[in-house]
């Protein structure tokens, strides 16, 4: 407790920001040792995501009690918090989404869809990634996000004929693409509320950063894929799919409402590329052959039609209309968690750190719940069908929830110790090169804790303040939060052990983390130059704050 504060009744604790030796380099080095632990044990020892996020925790509860002096209580106070947000409304969204693919699955309507992608697409499975894993993956991140896009595209790819490890690599790059306007908006209204800044002016600004890495996407993935040589046979396609997309999320984000942006460029890119490619073939290509052995698999995949898009119909519909008819704030509690709430003192901010768990029994999750009880109905899966597939959910889920509850308790517990701002002040210390690695904040936010959204709430106004001390631009810097955070999706322990989820990779998420690691960190280096550009050369691609 540092004596010369004057802390508020009912503070037990003052986060230190420099808590080893007095210095920041050391403190920040300290700070990073949980991280590091978990990056390890899933990068280098390629353990399951939840040892690597138990192990992750378990250090960090070590170094906030034993360094950072944070009382034991609190710690543990702050690991609960985060796991209980880990459930409500992160998991519950994850397994509504699983269970609906279940149902799909059941009912002969996901081989339908898969079906579909046969009959409509290029004998090419590189097109094919193109079409599932970034238009239809980009759809349902608009919708639910929460890594349940990685876990049904993944499973959808896998039923096309990929190997599982290639199906979710490449859709957990892909994934990049939509996150920082996922779930209709959510991360970037949260960074307006964080800031203080407009929400509609911080949409714009990331609505300027991201369309160049949603063109660029489809061009490396198909690069990373097929070789070089890939680009230079499908370039046309990959122009209209990623240029379709980024197109339509530039207009959406800046003139239409962030909260569209991503069902509006997903469907744009949805749309445009499977009519181009009506019109458009590449020259046939035996190694990149689709598998048509497995074409008519099951009787229900003779009744193709449309059929197999029923389930993401119904769900698209009835969670937007549920958003913009603000269902999920009926029944809304905002609940003070005991024992923490205000009993933290920020001193970065100067001011007590709230603890509220808002907990909406009609949130997101209870819509794509509805969507999957309609589908069900739909086609009549009958009662024992239905809670058969409810099991299948929770033995897909089971580790995944431990995981997340996990890793997102980490998150909890390096903010209220104040072990996160130690960090983002060490990256704050870069002085003028701050807008070069201003995209790390968000990114390890978002590794933390798989959600942009989070990552905004934990780090959002830290850039700001950072840009003002600094003379940066503070929008740009808020936005450059949400935008790196998108980078370090990818290779959240989260993301992860819910995409693997619905496959036979289950315990072997290590080996996915390798294989987009490196891919993650050039995508942030990428960003970062582009920020500095922005900041120092591009400034008039930066929205001005309204009067």
């Amino acid at each position: 407790m540092n004596p010369v504060l004057q802390l508020p009744a009912g503070t037990l604790f003052a986060q230190p920001l420099t808590p080893v030796g007095n210095s920041l380099a050391l403190s920040f080095l300290v700070a990073c040792i949980p991280i590091a632990v978990a990056l390890v044990m899933l990068g280098v020892l390629r353990r399951p995501a939840w040892q690597a996020s138990l192990a992750g925790l378990i250090t960090g509860l070590v170094i906030a009690i034993a360094v950072w002096g944070m009382p034991a209580t609190l710690a543990f106070d702050s690991v609960a918090a985060g796991m209980t947000l880990a459930l409500v409304p992160v998991m519950w969204i994850v397994v509504n989404a699983l269970l609906l693919y279940n149902i799909a699955v059941k009912t002969g309507r996901f081989d339908q869809f898969r079906q579909w992608m046969l009959d409509h697409l290029p004998d090419d499975r590189r097109l094919v990634l193109l079409v599932v894993a970034f238009s239809f993956g980009c759809l349902l991140e608009g919708i639910s996000g929460f890594g349940t896009p990685v876990a049904i595209t993944s499973a959808l790819l896998i039923g096309l004929g990929f190997p599982a490890l290639e199906a979710l690599t490449f859709t957990l790059i892909f994934n990049t693409a939509p996150v920082a306007f996922g779930a209709l908006g959510v991360p970037i209204t949260v960074l307006g509320a964080v800031t203080s800044l407009p929400a509609e002016t911080l949409g714009a600004m990331v609505g300027r950063q991201l369309p160049f890495f949603a063109f660029l996407l489809p061009f490396y993935v198909v690069g990373i894929y097929g070789g070089v040589r890939s680009i230079g046979k499908l370039w046309p396609a990959l122009l209209v799919s990623g240029g379709s997309f980024a197109l339509a999320q530039f207009i959406t984000s800046n003139f239409l409402g962030y909260q569209l942006t991503d069902v509006l460029s997903s469907m744009a890119s949805l749309i445009v590329t499977i009519g181009f490619l009506k019109f458009w073939k590449p020259e046939h290509d035996p190694a990149f052959s689709l598998s048509r052995t497995e074409k008519r698999a099951t009787n229900h995949s003779e009744r193709v039609g449309y059929g197999g898009w029923l389930p993401w119909i119904i769900v698209s519909v009835v969670v937007i209309f549920w958003v913009h008819a603000s269902i999920a704030s009926i029944g809304q509690a905002n609940i003070k968690w005991p024992g923490l709430h205000n009993a933290v003192y920020m001193t970065l901010y100067h001011k007590s750190y709230a603890a509220v768990w808002t907990f909406q029994p009609l949130g997101t999750g209870t819509a794509i719940l509805l969507a999957a009880v309609i589908t069900a109905l739909w086609t009549r899966v009958g009662f024992g069908g239905f809670f058969c597939c409810v099991a299948q959910t929770w033995k897909q889920t089971r580790i995944a929830i431990a995981t997340v509850m996990m890793i997102v308790a980490l998150a909890y517990l390096l903010n209220y110790s104040g072990m996160s701002y130690t960090l983002g002040m060490g990256v704050a210390s870069t002085g003028a090169l701050f807008p070069l690695v201003s995209a790390s904040l968000g990114w390890i936010a978002v590794f933390l804790s798989g959600s942009d959204t989070s990552g905004n709430a934990l780090f959002g106004n830290l850039q700001v303040v950072a840009a003002k001390q600094l003379g940066l631009d503070p929008v740009l810097m808020a936005a450059t939060n949400s935008s790196g955070g998108v980078m370090g999706k990818m290779i959240s322990p989260q993301n992860i052990a819910t995409g693997v989820a619905t496959t036979d990779l289950k315990g072997q998420e290590g080996v996915v983390f390798a294989r987009t690691f490196w891919h993650s960190v050039f995508l942030t280096l990428l960003l970062g130059v582009l920020v500095f550009m922005q900041q120092h050369w591009l400034s008039w691609m930066i929205p001005a704050l309204p009067h």
